[in-house]
């Protein structure tokens, strides 16, 4: 069961996870072509290198990904999430989710 569990990460513990599966809720900064630039919970920017039937439309996303290195993350399939969202309540639940009190809950 634990190699279908995707942990959801911000900037900050991106490098932990490097060929791994993750959720990256995020706010799309810019996008380019097959890359986008985003704000991940915590504030740090992180690059996506996004699928090709993707279009990015509204401001906020979850990606489920394959982190590449520390900066990258290579979507895997994309979430829209709306124009509003909370990014404190986001990158608390993040912070909670790595917290090594609830570890038997995963």
């Amino acid at each position: 069961m634990a190699e279908h569990i995707s942990p959801r990460v911000n900037a900050a513990r991106l490098g932990e996870f490097i060929g791994r599966t993750v959720r990256l809720t995020c706010k799309v900064v810019r996008s380019q072509g097959e890359t986008a630039i985003v704000q991940a919970p915590d504030g740090g920017e992180l690059s996506v290198r996004v699928a090709r039937d993707v279009s990015l439309a509204v401001p906020y996303i979850e990606i489920i990904g394959t982190v590449v290195d520390a900066a990258t993350v290579k979507m895997l399939a994309c979430i829209d999430l709306g124009d509003e969202l909370d990014m404190d309540l986001v990158n608390d639940a993040v912070e909670l989710w790595h917290d090594p009190r609830f570890a038997n809950i995963i």
